[in-house]
């Protein structure tokens, strides 16, 4: 299903301001088509097994660390952190890479960054492939994180509400973030494990250990529950409904959108919404996934669809 494992051929440090430094990677064909992969979040980081989606032989692999993420540094940093300066510095990366046009790849907090960064520079994207739509509105967001997905997964939830005193509940991401800045480095990282475990918790269909224990790992927690809550504080740095709002910019562009039946994280409407707006994308629901990238189906499906993307643009 997967390609093999590969290495990246170059890595590098790229400096994207005076503050903050991004990890960055190639592998595969460096002829091939170019190809970005923008992780989860925000806040998540890229994996050796991310390079597998794409064929080596014809895919240009791009993979990097979004602004404190994964071995960017510095490590969680919240200062000049906003999806806009994402955006700017895929302009950056790709700049750097002297690469005229490519294909986005983003899966969840990376479909939004995908639509930010297509909608804001059309002409640098040959097509995009997407996985579980998270359209960053502000009902997407009290979906997870004001009870709605808590009836889904009601033990989880009481573990995540249990650091924060009932009087503070009836705004969860404001609590959350008043801990998560906290001077109190153990303050900081029990907010931060509460944080991730409960989006560990409840990204895949059935219980996994694996995923759950990748989301406990402190240095990954705190990038991601830090980030996370700091954009979800900024409304992601959207106007309300943006990235609907704006599909005209790439109604033209091919795509191809991912999405578990049974997703608690990003519900399925959000991906729906998004193809009625979007005539040139084909949504692929799989039935028996929820939002994790390593379900099966939704890796066997992601695979496709970076094979049929190449039949698109060469």
């Amino acid at each position: 299903m997967l390609f093999p494992a590969i290495q990246p051929t170059k890595t590098w440090r790229l400096p994207v301001s005076d503050l903050h430094t991004l990890y960055l990677e190639e592998s595969g064909n460096p002829e091939g088509v170019p190809v970005v992969f923008l992780h989860g979040g925000p806040g998540g980081s890229c994996e050796p097994g991310h390079r597998r989606f794409f064929d080596p032989e014809s895919y240009r692999i791009i993979l990097f660390d979004q602004r404190g993420s994964g071995k960017s540094r510095p490590h969680a940093s919240l200062e000049d952190n906003t999806t806009w300066d994402l955006v700017a510095d895929l302009e950056k990366i790709r700049e750097f890479l002297e690469i005229e046009r490519w294909v986005v790849f983003g899966g969840s907090w990376g479909s939004t960054l995908s639509l930010a960064y297509a909608q804001a520079h059309p002409e640098r994207v040959l097509g995009l492939i997407l996985r579980g739509i998270f359209l960053a509105r502000d009902e997407d967001v009290r979906w997870f994180f004001n009870g709605e997905a808590a009836r889904i997964f009601p033990e989880a939830w009481q573990n995540f509400i249990e650091p924060i005193p009932p009087e503070e509940r009836d705004d969860i991401i404001s609590a959350y973030y008043r801990r998560l800045t906290s001077s109190n480095e153990i303050v900081r990282m029990g907010a931060a494990k509460a944080w991730s475990i409960w989006e560990g918790s409840s990204v895949t269909l059935l219980p996994d250990k694996n995923v759950v224990d990748h989301f406990s790992d402190p240095h990954i927690a705190l990038s991601i529950a830090r980030i996370e809550c700091h954009y979800f504080s900024n409304n992601c740095f959207f106007r309300p409904n943006q990235l609907l709002d704006d599909m005209d910019r790439i109604s033209d562009l091919p795509a191809y959108i991912v999405h578990g039946r049974y997703d608690m994280v990003c519900p399925i409407d959000q991906a729906v919404l998004l193809k009625q707006h979007w005539g040139n994308a084909e949504l692929k629901v799989i039935s028996d996934a929820g939002h994790a990238v390593t379900e099966h189906g939704i890796s066997k499906a992601l695979v496709n669809c970076c094979n049929s993307m190449l039949d698109m643009v060469t």
